[in-house]
C-alpha cells in the first residue's frame, strides 16, 4: 500500500462522500485505501457509505482533530501517510504527482498542494510561515496585504512567494498534509493538546525540528470548500479553541525564546482579540 488517507467526518456525511468520490476520480497511478474516522457527535449525521478500499472507523469520541487523525494513522498500512479535510475536492492527478514528488525527494518530511478556494482565489493556509510574535503582528496589522512582497511583512502568509511555483516553506496545512510513515513515528504524530486549529503548525514546526524540509507543491491542486466549520459559525466554542491554539503553540515553541515583556504582550494581544471576536460574535446573532 502506497499511500493511506485519513478523513475526519465531523457532522459532515455528504462532504466527506463528495471528497472520498473525488479521490477515486482522480487517481489513477497508486495504490491507496481510505480510513474514515467518524467522530460526529450528531449521530444523525454519522458517515456510513461504503466506497472501494475504504475502512470506517466510526463512534470515536470528540476529542480533537489531531486525537481523531492519530486513531487513523494507528489504522493506515500505507508507505506515506495523507490527512484530507473532508470538504475538499481533488483535482485530476493531485495524488499521484504528490506522492512522485516525496518518492523523488526523499528530505521532505511533510507536504501541501496548491489550495483553492471555491471562488478560484488561493487559500493562504497552504503555505505559511510559522507565528512569530513579528509575523502575527504584521498579518494581524494587515501589512502583508499592503506589502505583499515583503519576506518581513509577509512573513506568516508567506506572501512573497508565487503561488504557482514549489517552495520550501514553514508550514503547510492540515486541510492537505501529506507525509512518509516514518516520519510521522519519528516526530510522534499530532500533539493531542490542540483541540482544533494550531496541530498543523505544531507538526509541521516539529518535522522541520528534525531536520527535514516541509514543501508547498504548486504542480497539484485541490478546492476548499472552506467555511463548513470554524469561526464562521461564531460558535463559542470553536472561537476559544481558535485562540487557545495560539498560546498553546506560543508556550510549547517561543515562551523561552522571548523575554517576559513579550511574552505578557502575546497574551494580551491574543485574548484581547478573543474577547473582541466573542462580542463580534454575540452581536451577529
Amino acid at each position: 500500500m502506497e499511500l493511506s488517507i485519513i478523513i475526519i467526518n465531523h457532522n459532515t456525511p455528504e462532504l466527506t462522500k463528495q471528497t472520498v468520490e473525488s479521490i477515486i476520480r482522480t487517481t489513477h497511478c497508486i495504490s491507496y485505501e481510505t480510513i474514515v474516522v467518524d467522530n460526529s457527535t450528531d449521530q444523525t449525521r454519522v458517515y456510513q457509505k461504503e466506497m472501494p478500499h475504504q475502512t470506517i472507523v466510526a463512534g470515536v469520541e470528540n476529542r480533537g482533530f489531531g486525537h481523531a487523525c492519530n486513531i487513523g494513522t494507528s489504522k493506515a498500512q500505507g508507505e506515506y501517510i495523507l490527512f484530507l479535510n473532508s470538504d475538499t475536492i481533488l483535482h485530476d492527478g493531485a495524488l499521484d504527482q504528490s506522492v512522485a514528488y516525496l518518492r523523488e525527494h526523499p528530505k521532505v518530511g511533510a507536504l501541501g498542494i496548491r489550495t483553492l478556494l471555491a471562488d478560484g482565489s488561493l487559500d493562504h493556509g497552504c503555505k505559511r510561515g510559522f507565528p512569530t510574535p513579528s509575523s502575527a503582528l504584521y498579518y494581524y496589522l494587515g501589512l502583508d496585504k499592503k506589502h505583499p512582497e515583503s519576506r518581513k511583512y509577509g512573513a506568516y502568509r508567506q506572501t512573497f512567494l508565487p503561488e504557482d511555483k514549489t517552495n520550501e516553506v514553514d508550514a503547510v496545512s492540515g486541510s492537505f498534509l501529506l507525509a512518509p510513515r516514518s516520519v510521522l513515528e519519528e516526530v510522534g504524530g499530532f500533539d493531542e493538546a490542540f483541540f482544533m486549529y494550531g496541530e498543523d503548525l505544531d507538526l509541521c514546526y516539529r518535522i522541520r525540528q528534525k531536520g527535514y524540509a516541509v514543501v508547498y507543491y504548486a504542480d497539484a491542486a485541490m478546492t476548499h470548500l472552506k467555511g463548513q466549520s470554524g469561526l464562521h459559525t461564531k460558535s463559542k466554542t470553536v472561537i476559544y479553541h481558535f485562540y487557545h491554539a495560539m498560546i498553546l503553540f506560543y508556550n510549547k515553541h517561543y515562551r523561552g525564546k522571548y523575554p517576559f515583556p513579550v511574552t505578557m504582550l502575546v497574551y494580551c494581544g491574543v485574548w484581547g482579540k478573543y474577547a473582541l471576536t466573542r462580542m463580534k460574535a454575540k452581536r451577529s446573532r
